[in-house]
Order: C-alpha cells, then sequence, then structure tokens
C-alpha cells in the first residue's frame, strides 16, 4: 500500500526541520566553525550558553497537536469528528486523546445518542496554555533559524 502523498510530503518536511536544527545546533560543546555563517555561531554560542528547553513531546507528537490544533479553534469536536480530520484510526486516536486526557489538555464527555455512544472532546485551560507555550517554543526556533 503506497503512502499518502500528504503523509510522505509531512515526513520530508519534518526530516527537513530536524536537519536544520542539526545543522544550526551541532554538538552544543563543539566550538563555532569558520565556515559557518556568523547567525549559526551565533545560535550555537546563545545555546551553549542557555540550553534551549526541551519541546513538550506530549503535544509534540503529531496526532496531539493535531487534536490540541483543532478543539483550539472549535468549541468541542466529536471523536467521529476527529478521527476524520486527523486520517486515522479509531484506536490510534483513542490512544492519544487518553494520554492528553489524563494531561488534562483535553476533557471527554461520553453520553449516547440513542443506541450509539458518543464521546465529546473540549480543550481545557491548560490544554490552551500547553498548546499556546509549544507554538511560542517553535516560533523562537523558526526565528532563530531565520536569523
Amino acid at each position: 500500500m503506497a503512502a499518502k502523498p500528504n503523509a510522505a510530503r509531512r515526513l520530508r518536511e519534518k526530516k527537513d526541520f530536524a536537519e536544520a536544527v542539526a545543522e544550526v545546533q551541532g554538538p552544543l560543546g563543539a566550538p563555532a566553525d569558520a565556515s559557518e555563517g556568523a547567525a549559526a555561531a551565533s545560535l550555537k554560542s546563545a545555546l551553549r550558553a542557555n540550553p534551549a528547553p526541551q519541546l513538550d513531546r506530549l503535544v509534540h507528537e503529531r496526532l496531539r497537536l493535531g487534536i490540541l490544533s483543532a478543539l483550539s479553534v472549535n468549541q468541542s469536536l466529536s471523536f467521529n469528528d476527529l478521527k476524520k480530520l486527523m486520517e486515522t484510526t479509531d484506536g490510534n486516536l483513542s490512544v492519544h486523546a487518553r494520554k492528553l486526557e489524563e494531561a488534562g489538555y483535553v476533557t471527554c464527555t461520553k453520553s449516547f445518542d440513542g443506541r450509539m455512544p458518543r464521546s465529546e472532546y473540549r480543550l481545557t485551560a491548560t490544554g490552551r496554555r500547553a498548546l499556546d507555550r509549544y507554538l511560542d517554543h517553535m516560533e523562537a526556533l523558526i526565528q532563530a533559524m531565520r536569523k
């Protein structure tokens, strides 16, 4: 079964970003190389003096970031809405949604629509703060890469 074009593109972008970060950061203890640009040398020096905080691994995972992003622009979404938006399986979505719920980033309200179970997800204030922190961190990394 061939990979979806969007999945292949996202994988390439993720690898490109990781390579770009590695190129600028290099080993934190390594001296700045004369062949590097001034910006890269400056960033390396700044990182050695004050290492960047780690990304929130709970938010950084692709599916969880998608769930949080979708919920940040919608008051609530059903399990099936999220499943369609994320283009994922029931099992995969339920595992990642549960991790976010355990962290207090989302709430899940379960009910029945007739005989059909219905799970409704909402972003909590803690989840919104975590997403905002993550986005601020990513913006800072992007700005550092462009300098």
